[in-house]
């Protein structure tokens, strides 16, 4: 059956006085799970939500007011995850994928098309074509990536440099195995090849000031955005930011907790310093050296 396309798959907002490079990305907290989707799937929409980084969009809305470009997916991850590159195909899921040695995450389920969400739970009823995977691909995945080159690419040009926030969030009980006292705040920067050191460690400050415990690359060193986009001597870095969500929602609920608001003033207190980052009057470098 052929589906048609979502009028939209993401916000692309720019500030009205874009002050410098810096730019705010969430890939995963899409919640517009279509009908067709819905009704070829295994599970209800709470269950395919626990794979969302929910709520991630509404704690980065501030980042135009404070001068810096954002980009927020509509597309559900459960549908198609943007941190994933567009050739990551599981072949379980889809038929007709050569036979290759498959990565971790496609081992996981956890391809560009997924076949299970948080917990191991199968979202599909029944294999996809290839057909079918390459119409989602080229649908609900290209449409972002062509939207983030371009942000990337003006930011780059206006000036002289951009540097991608990529924004998500981690469940808690991926911290039970690091020891105390366990970040809020992973930093992605694929240990060191998606930014420039003083990126990453000034990314670091604008959390700490907010008095987040801040840890980097581990247990999360950044996934495809970060190691795609990252390239520091071209004056494009990329962090991934992984925020700890038992901090603003109950994770089996779904549900922002009744500290929400406040949270989110702390995180857009952040986003203001990382939005004066890569303007004209910050002496940091922002080239590889």
């Amino acid at each position: 059956m052929r589906h048609q396309p979502p009028k939209r798959t993401y916000d692309l907002t720019y500030p009205a006085n874009w002050t410098s490079g810096v730019i705010l990305a969430s890939p995963h907290s899409g919640c517009e799970y279509p009908d067709w989707f819905l009704a070829e799937s295994n599970l209800d929409e709470r269950l395919l939500r626990s794979s969302e980084d929910a709520f991630v969009d509404r704690l980065v809305a501030s980042a135009p007011d404070a001068g810096a470009a954002l980009l927020t997916a509509r597309v559900p991850r459960a549908v198609v995850d943007l941190n994933r590159a567009a050739d990551e195909l599981d072949p379980v899921l889809v038929q007709g994928v050569r036979s290759t040695v498959p990565g971790p995450r496609i081992l996981a389920g956890l391809g560009v098309l997924p076949r299970v969400v948080a917990g191991g739970r199968a979202i599909h009823r029944a294999p996809l074509t290839r057909a079918e995977a390459d119409r989602r691909i080229q649908e609900l995945w290209h449409p972002y990536h062509a939207a983030l080159a371009q942000v990337i690419a003006r930011a780059r040009a206006h000036f002289g440099a951009a540097i991608l926030i990529d924004m998500h969030s981690m469940p808690r009980e991926s911290l039970s195995d690091l020891p105390r006292p366990h970040p809020e705040v992973v930093l992605g920067d694929r240990h060191g090849s998606s930014a420039a050191h003083q990126i990453t460690t000034a990314v670091a400050d604008a959390f700490t000031a907010e008095g987040f415990q801040v840890a980097r690359n581990t247990p999360f060193a950044g996934a495809y955005i970060a190691s795609h986009y990252g390239r520091p001597s071209n004056r494009v870095h990329a962090i991934q930011v992984e925020i700890d969500r038992s901090l603003y929602m109950d994770e089996q609920g779904i549900q922002p907790l009744p500290g929400f608001d406040a949270f989110a003033a702390r995180i857009g207190a952040v986003i203001g310093r990382l939005a004066r980052l890569g303007n004209a009057g910050n002496t940091l470098p922002i080239a590889a050296e």
